[in-house]
């Protein structure tokens, strides 16, 4: 009965197909959390918010329960978790855009197909999800009563008495003020609560812009041939990824299409050392969860992400957005070394190094997460912004740590400290090329990702003559980057998922062939149906590939 509907604020018809995500978010930041409104000994009493075997509906119940005990106005709330889609909307009003975008740096959408009726007993109302994947019909009658439904005709009401009827538009908001008696529009309602506070003003002030950020102190000198040659054997790239894969996606700007079904093996299965992502499949909407086209419903999606510090959820502070705002995830290498160049004062990029020792020795690998975990607390203690997970510093003596597995530990070494929300992590990384590798970075926490080896991949098969184009370096990497990011959001609709920050830390996949204690300790939360690798076939499949590029070291394996 406990979780019988209605909830304490809302009914909800729908799904929150990013429910995972959005509890780590919270988990990650009620370290930080501070209200006027709650006094210290409160605050902790009131944690953990949201118990997390409840129902999707109950945890954003009690989501919103938080943020109205704060001082906001129930509309205000709901527009903070289920936003309309603002990012590609040229036409929406600057003021109410403002609004979305400062708290887009706060807190990531909880993302599904929804339409929510909610009340605090002043006002009542409903809203629908931004692509309106749920039905909801209204009727206004003359003698003062509004009813409304999933579907027309839910009560029986005599069609003489109808003074208004309609349907409720998606990221809209209907809602009656029983202390004044009257409806309130969607729009004079939002232009009361975004004017509150000047959003606008302080994103001007504060918000990071790529593209308006100084030069880089310094840049990498391109890789040469014999080094990339060495670089890809260590990341474990094949003929086929660079003629089916990343060839195609540079000279296209699309994913490479294939024929339907694979005869490759399960990744456990198999005999040659797998890429770390290869043990995890991304799940997809079923039953009533409806997908997305995400060609034709581009509008409602969204790419934006945001690095740095998400602030304090409880306060509005003009700080909370001292963020760097990129309108996709992936970053080329200038742009990268742009934010590992960043020093306003108050915010500051932190690199450190995803690699472990090349000695064979059983513990290696766990030695290098557990040092990398470490100077990841070490930093975000310190009052850095941005932590930037790199493998570009691997030789003879150290193998890279999968890209997968050092960005998860952070994540959630960084959530079980109560730091994560301190911090956005960005990832440097050799072994990323195909969209799924990308897709896995993101839910498991990368904020943006720089896959610097695919990028000189691409110049070096331009320059020796194995990419056949008239299109210049820089615009093969264009079309590469715009295939990752069609790609991405491929992957987002076939969850139902309209945004990258819904998506980002989701872990909306399930993991065929990794053992209990190294889901458990690195990968919190995720599905494994079936157990297989532990952390030392792990380091043995990363150290074949590495005695493969660094042959002259005998390295037991």
């Amino acid at each position: 009965w406990r979780l019988a509907q209605p909830f304490r604020y809302i009914a909800h018809n729908g799904e929150i197909n990013t429910l995972q995500g959005n509890l780590n978010w919270l988990k990650a930041s009620e370290k930080g959390f501070v209200s006027p409104h709650f006094t210290k000994d409160e605050m902790e009493m009131l944690l953990p918010v949201i118990n997390g075997i409840q129902s999707d509906s109950a945890c954003l119940d009690n989501m919103i329960e938080l943020l109205t005990l704060t001082g906001r106005t129930l509309p205000h709330v709901m527009m903070m978790l289920i936003p309309e889609a603002w990012d590609g909307n040229d036409l929406m009003d600057p003021v109410k855009k403002a609004f979305y975008e400062y708290h887009a740096s706060m807190m990531e959408p909880w993302d599904g197909p929804a339409s929510i009726s909610f009340t605090d007993g002043k006002l009542i109302g409903a809203t629908l999800d931004r692509n309106g994947l749920r039905p909801s019909r209204y009727c206004v009658t003359t003698d003062d009563r509004v009813i409304m439904a999933s579907e027309t005709g839910a009560l029986p009401v005599d069609p003489a008495l109808i003074k208004e009827k309609g349907r409720l538009q998606p990221g809209k908001m209907f809602v009656v003020d029983m202390e004044e008696g009257r409806i309130i529009s969607d729009d004079e309602l939002k232009r009361t609560i975004c004017s509150q506070k000047p959003y606008g003003d302080w994103l001007n002030k504060y918000k990071i812009r790529l593209e308006e950020l100084p030069e880089p102190r310094v840049m990498f000198t391109h890789l040469e041939s014999d080094q990339i040659f060495k670089y890809q054997k260590a990341f474990g790239y094949s003929t086929e990824d660079l003629d089916e894969i990343i060839a195609p996606m540079a000279l296209e700007g699309k994913e490479p299409v294939g024929s339907m079904g694979t005869d490759v093996p399960l990744a456990v299965l198999s005999d040659e050392p797998q890429h770390l992502t290869s043990y995890f499949k991304q799940l997809f909407a079923q039953v009533t969860n409806p997908p997305i086209d995400p060609i034709r419903e581009r509008l409602v999606m969204s790419l934006a992400t945001f690095v740095g510090n998400n602030g304090n959820l409880l306060e509005e502070d003009p700080l909370s957005c001292h963020t760097v705002a990129l309108k996709h995830p992936v970053l080329s290498n200038y742009e990268l070394e742009k934010i590992r160049s960043i020093d306003t004062g108050v915010f500051q990029a932190k690199t450190l190094q995803m690699y472990y020792r090349a000695d064979g020795k059983p513990d290696s690998l766990k030695k290098g997460l557990d040092r990398l975990c470490r100077y990841a607390v070490d930093a975000a203690e310190d009052g850095f912004e941005v932590l930037i997970l790199t493998d570009r510093s691997i030789d003879s003596d150290h193998a890279p740590i999968p890209a997968l597995l050092a960005t998860a530990a952070v994540h959630h070494h960084l959530i079980r400290k109560g730091l994560r929300g301190l911090v956005g992590l960005v990832v440097e990384a050799g072994n990323v090329w195909e969209v799924h590798h990308f897709a896995c970075l993101i839910g498991y926490g990368a904020t943006a990702i720089n896959p610097y080896m695919a990028l000189s991949t691409i110049r070096d098969m331009k320059l020796n003559g194995k990419l056949q184009t008239d299109l210049d370096v820089e615009q093969l990497k264009k079309n590469y980057t715009k295939a990752v990011n069609d790609g991405l959001l491929k992957v987002f609709s076939k969850m139902g998922i309209s945004t990258l920050q819904s998506y980002q830390g989701a872990q909306i996949f399930e993991i065929v062939g990794l053992n209990k204690s190294v889901v458990d300790k690195y990968f919190t939360g995720s599905i494994s149906r079936i157990e297989g690798l532990g952390l030392d076939e792990i380091a043995k499949e990363s150290l074949a590939k590495h005695a493969f590029a660094f042959p002259k070291k005998q390295i037991p394996v």
